[in-house]
């Protein structure tokens, strides 16, 4: 029994209709039709393409899910692989999403089902067939729920989360350790659990993944909102290194500042020296200092640049190499030389390998 073509689901639809396009492309392979099965929901598949290729026919049975997520990725392989094991064995399985991520791709290529997202990624091989394809863009829907899960408040987490990301965390334990609530906390891990970045043990929620979870957020990162102002001081070397160390160490009590970038990877892990220094404040550590370093105002020559902090998330998760020179994170100094530039994203790269480099 066939399903209505007014009764399928919108990216059923979507998925038929890729899937004939991309098979019409081929001249070797004739498409003879496409079924929707009205089987009931993941307990089969949605869509079986019939083609024939020099004069063999083949069968394409497809899953169709709205999500590509490796965790659901992973469920629907072991299912369509039992279906074509059980009802369809001289069939060729497909797996169809909106997105595939790389991991979900590598997914189906480690269970050997092909696979086509609604962006144009595919790669499917049967008989004498063989096709691939990649394209480079995310969706839209992709882009806006990354975006969500490194936004200020989730990167909270992800901050404490990545101190040690052997360690599991019951959902408050979590809550109370970034400063945020348990319904902020558990969108987090659905996120995480979804990308199979992280995992559940008899403890709690884990970091599996850490180094892939760090890669995304570097491609999705957005420096924090604040107020960019520049400055000058005659103060250098040394002389400049003391001055500062003085200066965090009197604002503890009364306002927030930290080295960040270049500044922060420079008593982080040292790779090269730059000749602005870098800082994140709120009001009060903007003061003190502007009057400890003896900052002027600077359109240009400037050697100092100060952001002004909207959000203050980044002041929880500081270190301090040595007495009084506070500094960025790890992973926040990562993230921000990953966005500075060419000569960042070198300083990153060894920041990342003498600091991040995590157990895998």
């Amino acid at each position: 029994m066939l399903k209505a073509d007014g009764l399928m689901k919108d990216v059923e639809r979507q998925a038929a209709a890729a899937l004939r396009l991309l098979l019409e492309q081929v001249p070797a392979i004739q498409l003879l039709d496409i079924e929707h099965e009205a089987l009931k929901p993941d307990h089969g598949v949605d869509i079986v393409a019939h083609v024939e290729v020099y004069g063999r026919r083949q069968a394409l049975v497809c899953e169709v899910k709205s999500s590509g997520q490796p965790r659901h990725v992973r469920l629907a392989l072991l299912q369509l692989r039992d279906y074509v094991a059980n009802q369809a064995k001289d069939a060729a399985p497909v797996f169809i999403a909106q997105y595939l991520s790389p991991e979900a791709q590598a997914l189906c290529r480690e269970h050997e089902v092909g696979y086509l997202d609604l962006q144009g990624n595919a790669r499917l091989a049967f008989g004498s067939v063989f096709i691939e394809r990649q394209v480079a863009t995310k969706p839209a829907v992709e882009r806006r729920e990354l975006r969500s899960l490194f936004k200020p408040k989730s990167a909270q987490v992800l901050r404490v989360m990545l101190r040690d990301p052997r360690r599991a965390w019951r959902v408050t334990e979590l809550a109370q350790a970034a400063e945020v609530s348990v319904g902020h906390v558990s969108n987090v891990r659905v996120g995480l659990l979804d990308r199979e970045w992280a995992q559940l043990s008899d403890e709690g929620l884990y970091l599996s993944a850490p180094d892939a979870l760090l890669d995304e957020w570097s491609d999705a990162y957005e420096p924090p909102v604040g107020r960019r102002i520049s400055f000058y001081t005659t103060l250098h070397g040394i002389s400049f290194e003391e001055a500062a160390r003085r200066v965090m160490s009197s604002t503890r009590d009364t306002g927030l500042l930290a080295m960040a970038s270049f500044s922060a990877a420079h008593w982080l892990a040292p790779y090269g020296r730059t000749g602005t220094q870098y800082f994140y404040a709120d009001d009060a550590g903007l003061e003190q200092l502007r009057s400890g370093l003896k900052l002027t105002s600077a359109s240009k020559g400037e050697n100092v640049t100060v952001t002004l902090l909207k959000d203050l998330g980044v002041f929880r998760d500081t270190v301090e190499p040595a007495p009084g020179a506070t500094c960025t994170s790890p992973v926040q100094t990562y993230l921000d030389l990953a966005a500075a530039g060419e000569r960042g994203r070198e300083a990153a790269a060894h920041l990342r390998q003498e600091r991040l480099k995590w157990q895998k």
